[in-house]
């Protein structure tokens, strides 16, 4: 009786162990999947992973060029995986919330609509038998650099009938094709069937400033790409101003029906200047420095957790208040760079405009006193729920942008 007793004691000792490794096994591999194979860094500061169990970094090793690799562990002894690291900082940041607008001037031309054209024979598009595209950029006609509309019937006009050759950029792909204008007797002029626009203007939100070498006062925002309205298409970007703006209305959002910021558009000067239109946000410069802006730590992905947050944003003027929200889930990297989806919580941003409204992209989201990221887009179906950025993808966009200008 004592040996059966015992044996069936390790029995069940044995099979709790099994338990226990296949379970150690399946979390294992559970962060080996879910969890990134590179990471931005700060170099003044361990790195930790904000997981419900304990991942850390070690055995950190020279790898590619200003990067590093290391191998994440499980408890500090059992490897998940090897991963790739880039020192980002250390980096402190202004955060933003305050509205601002824009005025940009494309690289070209963008083409936002083919339609037919009344020739003799029939009708018929001449842009669309030549294989240009709604989205399409036209960067010159016979040699001539195009910046507008009048640009394109100009030089469309002094061809006399001939066809016309037409260089035109799509998905950083370069081509030249052929256009046979087509005469219509009734406006008197030659014509291609092709609607172009040459610039565009909105509002924004401010994410962050920083203070570059030079002592000029850089920020980022809107977390996005400014994107043609008809195409969605993003717009390349030639030059482009910063304008003052206050908020003066909010149309509240609703299932089905995304709100907006109404704001008013100061009339003098521009208060700064774009350099990019990045996937990741605007870039540009201020003429002069923010006023008494709060001065926080740029938190990397590792650092984000589920749970409460802040985030700032403008509902009456221009001056940005903190809201709290929910990160519900984080995502990491895709192609829309959609990294996280937030829920508003706070009762008075609910109550005015009734959550995430057209115009708050870029406001920052703080978490345990550090920037991680910036709101970008809001759920149509439900207002109170939204898609936000990494902060540190923005943020790299700023160092590279520093390092070009350098």
């Amino acid at each position: 009786m004592f040996f059966r007793f015992h044996f069936f004691r390790l029995r069940r000792v044995t099979a709790c162990i099994a338990a226990l490794i296949m379970s150690l096994c399946g979390t294992v591999q559970f962060y080996a999947h879910s969890l990134p194979d590179h990471f931005y860094t700060d170099a003044d500061r361990p790195i930790s992973v904000a997981t419900a169990l304990p991942v850390t970094f070690s055995n950190r090793t020279p790898s590619v060029p200003h990067g590093q690799e290391a191998e994440l562990r499980l408890f500090g002894m059992f490897p998940v995986k090897t991963v790739s690291l880039t020192p980002l900082g250390p980096a402190n940041v202004w955060v933003g919330g305050e509205p601002f607008g824009i005025r940009m001037l494309m690289d070209g031309v963008m083409v936002i609509s083919l339609t037919e054209v009344q020739a003799p024979e029939g009708s018929c598009c001449p842009a669309a038998d030549a294989g240009i595209q709604t989205g399409d950029i036209i960067a010159s006609v016979n040699g001539k650099r195009i910046s507008s509309n009048d640009d394109i019937q100009q030089a469309v006009a002094e061809s006399d009938g001939k066809a016309v050759s037409v260089v035109i950029r799509h998905d950083r792909v370069i081509k030249t094709v052929s256009v046979q204008p087509v005469y219509v007797s009734e406006t008197q002029r030659w014509l291609t069937g092709m609607w172009v626009r040459d610039s565009t203007a909105g509002i924004g939100t401010v994410t962050y400033y920083t203070r570059a070498n030079d002592g000029q006062i850089s920020f980022a925002g809107l977390g996005h790409a400014v994107c043609d309205a008809d195409t969605g298409s993003q717009i390349p970007l030639a030059s482009g101003d910063v304008i003052a703006v206050s908020v003066r209305d909010i149309v509240s959002g609703h299932a089905g029906k995304p709100g907006e910021l109404l704001g008013r558009f100061d009339i003098g000067e521009g208060i700064g200047t774009l350099s990019a239109n990045t996937s990741c946000g605007i870039f540009g410069t201020l003429i002069h420095p923010p006023q008494k802006q709060l001065s926080v730590p740029l938190g990397f992905r590792q650092d984000i957790s589920r749970g409460p947050a802040v985030m700032y944003t403008t509902l009456d003027g221009s001056s940005p208040q903190p809201y709290s929200i929910e990160i519900e889930e984080i995502r990491g990297e895709d192609a829309a760079l959609r990294n996280l989806v937030i829920h508003v919580t706070d009762p008075a941003l609910l109550e005015h405009a009734g959550g995430i409204v057209q115009g708050m992209s870029g406001s920052p989201i703080l978490q345990n006193g550090r920037l991680i990221g910036a709101v970008t887009h809001v759920f149509v179906r439900d207002p109170t729920r939204g898609y936000g950025i990494f902060a540190e993808n923005m943020y790299a966009q700023t160092a590279s942008l520093a390092a070009s200008a350098a």
